[in-house]
């Protein structure tokens, strides 16, 4: 391990900007892509507004936790709710279920996160919350020194 880091926040949507970021910061000394950069933000943001809709049903009262080490030239990230979990994790992770049609959402979130991971897991416990943790390996943009 690189580095590594803990950001815990109040669940409410205003904070998803706060998570992005503080994981931009974090990984910034990698020098990853563009793509990367984007791809991780958007990993970030599915996962902390999962959390705060999903898991926590927009009370603000809700804690998420962001967790993530630097290895090399790989991150892994970890969000996580103490909310009311997920009671079929496989079902969840469909494309285009979604629990909430009334809130338009579109139930894209967990493909989203996993065709942008390099690894994606996801632990769900009715009443206990949901763990959402990622990996991904950062190309850089900076040319090798020979």
């Amino acid at each position: 391990m690189d580095n590594e880091m803990t950001l815990s926040f109040v669940a409410r949507s205003e904070n998803e900007s706060l998570a992005r970021m503080a994981i931009m910061s974090f990984i910034a000394q990698l020098d990853p892509t563009i793509d990367e950069l984007s791809e991780i933000k958007t990993i970030i943001s599915e996962a902390v507004s999962n959390a705060i809709i999903h898991g926590y049903e927009g009370d603000e009262r809700g804690i998420v936790t962001m967790h993530a080490v630097r290895s090399g030239d790989t991150i892994q990230v970890s969000i996580q709710d103490f909310g009311q979990g997920i009671a079929n994790v496989e079902q969840a992770m469909e494309p285009l279920y979604t629990s909430k049609a009334t809130l338009e959402r579109s139930g894209m979130g967990f493909t989203i996160m996993e065709s942008f991971a390099d690894e994606l897991a996801v632990d769900s416990a009715i009443g206990e919350g949901t763990s959402i943790t990622f990996t991904k390996k950062i190309s850089s943009v900076r040319t090798p020194v020979m």
